[in-house]
């Protein structure tokens, strides 16, 4: 296997801890197998070191952010982070050194820093996680500072313009970039997320879970004003209060900034005994939760945030076999498609409705699941996007373009549960 020691890689993180955030870690460990020199700057969550090596990926971490809100608490989180990265950056340039900084926003700050390396001559892979500008809006009920938004759109403007190459999560993204910051066509690559399924296996049905003849539902992911767990759990109520259908439970598996204010709503709806909350758990626990649900739900809001953004969990849900409900969002369409009964957007009750009749009919359910399972398998899982992460950087290394291992060298086509 042919491998290249040259080119070095640089990724900067900002809002998750690495290996937390599942992509950066995904897209770190590819494009160490494919050959390169990666290192990894990132917050630290409670317990990890300032620098260890991890999987051969060298990881460096500054003191994680208190939670922002409102104007002044994320600009001090992004000035902190920013210029905390930047003090690492120096560390990883005289250590390890980099050829290309590889940036995931939020923050598009992070720009900042590339610009000042590119004048070194080092290049710049701008991985557009988010729309930065909406995602603003979504977090302040639309109701943004007009200044911050349009600083926002400037930002993510520079970003695009200064980066080499441009990586898109999907094509709605892919169209944001060419419309409104000028990229041309042949400088973005869109690299879907996709669950990886060499660790996402499903787990043994647990007796504790399903034994009590309950529908169980399932939701896992952040819990932050824009992540729609409010509409939830109205939804929630108004199955159990409005439609009588008290013979289910939901686990809300996940951490975020609006779960103290969903955990006091739960009991002002009296849901108490239907909804629980977990927190972060380990993985195999919420392998265990989610193998053992019944029916798996996104109840991301319609916004322009969230109508335009993949969200890995509809991904995760079907790799495990579970039907969804969702709101009629044109990403999650696309990556759900059959295997999700997509409901009016904003309608808490059609929510409910949605569950109710997916709760009656056991037979759909399976076939839904089944349907979610064979698409991922076949184009969503992450092993299909590796091969357009190493295209996005032989875009970048033009001249490397035969130091590098193929995709199928990688043995991504080796999966257990792909073949």
């Amino acid at each position: 296997m042919r491998k290249s020691g040259s080119k070095r890689v640089l990724m900067l993180v900002e809002n998750n801890a690495y290996p937390r955030d599942t992509r950066v870690r995904l897209e770190a460990e590819a494009l160490q197998r494919a050959g390169y020199r990666v290192s990894v700057i990132s917050p630290a969550a409670r317990g990890m070191s300032w620098r260890e090596s991890r999987n051969g990926i060298c990881v460096y971490r500054f003191p994680m952010p208190f939670d922002a809100r409102g104007f002044w608490g994320y600009l001090w989180e992004y000035f902190y982070s920013t210029a905390a990265m930047f003090l690492l950056s120096l560390i990883v340039w005289t250590r390890e050194g980099f050829d290309v900084i590889h940036a995931a926003n939020p923050s598009d700050t992070l720009v900042f820093i590339a610009a000042f390396y590119k004048l070194f001559g080092k290049r710049f892979l701008f991985d557009h996680h988010d729309l930065s500008p909406e995602l603003y809006d979504a977090n302040c009920g639309g109701r943004g500072n007009r200044l911050v938004y349009h600083t926002l759109v400037s930002l993510e403007k520079l970003s695009c313009r200064l980066a080499d190459h441009v990586i898109a999560t999907n094509e709605s993204y892919k169209q944001s970039e060419m419309e409104r910051s000028g990229v041309p066509a042949e400088r973005i690559t869109i690299v879907r997320n996709g669950p990886d399924l060499s660790r996402l296996r499903p787990a043994l049905p647990d007796p504790n879970l399903c034994s009590d003849g309950k529908t169980r539902i399932a939701y896992v992911g952040e819990m932050g004003i824009h992540d729609g767990l409010e509409y939830l759990l109205r939804a929630l109520r108004h199955l159990a209060y409005d439609l009588q259908r008290t013979n289910f439970a939901c686990v809300l598996i996940g951490r975020g900034s609006a779960r103290p204010e969903l955990e006091t709503m739960k009991e002002g709806l009296g849901l108490g005994q239907w909804v629980q909350f977990t927190g972060w758990i380990s993985e195999e626990d919420k392998l265990r939760y989610l193998s053992n649900a019944d029916i798996c739900v996104d109840p991301d809001p319609w916004n322009p945030f969230n109508d335009r953004s993949t969200m890995i969990k509809i991904a995760e849900y079907m790799a495990l076999g579970k039907p969804i409900v969702a709101f009629d969002l044109r990403e999650n369409r696309y990556t759900a498609q059959e295997a999700a009964l997509f409901v009016h957007p904003n309608d808490e009750l059609a929510f409910a409705r949605g569950l109710a009749e997916l709760m009656d009919d056991p037979a759909r359910r399976k076939t839904m699941g089944e349907f979610g399972r064979r698409r991922v398998e076949a184009e969503l899982a992450w092993s299909h996007s590796v091969a357009h992460l190493l295209s996005a950087y032989r875009a970048v290394f033009p001249d490397a373009r035969d130091e590098f291992v193929t995709v199928e060298e990688l043995g991504s086509a080796k999966n257990p549960i792909l073949n």
